[in-house]
């Protein structure tokens, strides 16, 4: 899903933007700028997956990143590119969850409620607990 999201942003000449931006460019623009950790926290993600979404948006001319309050952290603010995307990544916002909604109408069962479950069920034992469990490794 993530890849045709990213085939509507090239094909209105939106380059190197991943939806992944979305929810943090948003964010910004609503919010002015914030610290790594006051981002993640304000998204629910971790501080190693914001940092790094900051750093690939970075590199896009999205965000900037000067330092903060204190020399440990960074202060995230919108360029005028990702600001200028903005209203554009809302309408896709919007129409993405339409389109969700409109695929739980068509299968069995809510892809919103089977996400979910299954990040409870994450929580519970994490992936790599999982992985670990079945792992086999060969001999050496």
């Amino acid at each position: 899903m993530d890849a045709e999201i990213e085939q509507v942003y090239v094909e209105r000449g939106i380059e190197g933007v991943r939806p992944r931006f979305a929810y943090p460019l948003i964010r910004l623009a609503h919010t002015g700028p914030l610290t790594i950790r006051e981002l993640a926290k304000s998204l629910d993600r971790s501080h190693s997956a914001i940092s790094q979404t900051v750093a690939a948006m970075r590199k896009e001319d999205l965000v900037t990143s000067e330092p903060g309050p204190d020399a440990r952290t960074r202060r995230i603010d919108l360029t005028e590119r990702g600001r200028s995307l903005v209203p554009f990544l809302e309408a896709e916002w919007r129409a993405t969850h339409e389109t969700v909604a409109e695929l739980d109408g068509e299968v069995p069962y809510a892809m919103t409620t089977v996400v979910e479950e299954v990040r409870r069920a994450l929580e519970r034992r994490s992936m790599r607990q999982r992985i670990l469990h079945h792992l086999v490794e060969p001999p050496r």
